[in-house]
């Protein structure tokens, strides 16, 4: 199992924001967790990686208890994540953007930085070449010279996900990477994602509402509302919960479908 929530509970001022959640995710797998606004999503994502600490319950990646640990520790022990909201470098280069997330891949030291050796502008050109391989992946060689804060949203997005996989993560946690995408950009996200899997061996966490993406690219899905699980499963099976309908569309509507 790669990873592994266990009852995991988080509080905010009495407020149970999640509640008892565990989820099993296999190395391999493009897994889906979904649920309405407000349902803790993002919340277990930010558990996950170390932004917030479980009242309750373990996170355990690749057997091991992670609960608790630092961010930089998660990051560099395997796991990447994209945000809801961009965090991106808005002034410097799409290409600087991913560059800077390799920092620990570089092998010169600060002297050989001062002195800009030989060593050093190999390890540079080492970064900026990787860099490039991962914005060709998702469809921004063109736009590796563009300003990241002048790229269209959707782009910013992609350009998120290229500097998530600079340190070569075995997990990758996607918040709402469709966001703003028009349908046409959601299909080639959904070929990028496969991409990720089959070709870079990331094992896939995907938190979306666009619905159509979760069920043509995500293999198992995880349904929460209200900070508890309702629903998991297939794609085919979430569709046909009736749980699922009603978080989603309102008890009297589900019932009346």
């Amino acid at each position: 199992m790669l990873l592994q929530l266990d009852r995991v509970d988080k509080i905010f001022g009495g407020l149970h924001a999640v509640r008892g959640v565990s989820v099993q995710v296999q190395k391999g797998e493009i897994f889906g967790l979904i649920g309405p606004n407000g349902a803790g999503k993002t919340t277990l994502f930010n558990v996950i990686t170390g932004v917030y600490r479980p009242d309750g319950g373990r996170v355990l990646f690749n057997g091991q208890d992670i609960s608790g640990h630092s961010p930089a520790k998660i990051a560099a022990g395997g796991i990447g994540r994209t945000f809801q909201n961009i965090r991106l470098f808005r002034s410097m280069t799409a290409e600087q953007n991913v560059m800077v997330a390799g920092h620990r891949l570089h092998g010169a030291g600060v002297l050989s930085t001062v002195l800009r050796t030989a060593r050093q502008a190999s390890c540079e050109q080492a970064l900026r070449q990787r860099a490039y391989e991962l914005l060709e992946a998702l469809g921004l060689a063109a736009q590796a010279g563009d300003i990241a804060g002048s790229l269209p949203y959707g782009s910013q997005r992609r350009l998120e996900i290229a500097r998530a996989l600079m340190l070569s993560p075995q997990l990758l946690l996607l918040d709402e990477p469709a966001a703003g995408m028009n349908s046409h950009e959601a299909r080639e996200l959904e070929t990028q994602i496969r991409w990720l899997r089959d070709q870079l061996g990331v094992t896939v966490v995907l938190v979306e509402h666009n619905m159509s993406v979760v069920m043509s690219v995500c293999e198992r899905i995880h349904v929460v509302d209200h900070g508890e699980t309702i629903a998991n499963g297939s794609p085919a099976v979430i569709k046909a919960d009736p749980k699922v309908l009603a978080a989603y569309l309102g008890q009297d509507t589900a019932e009346a479908g």
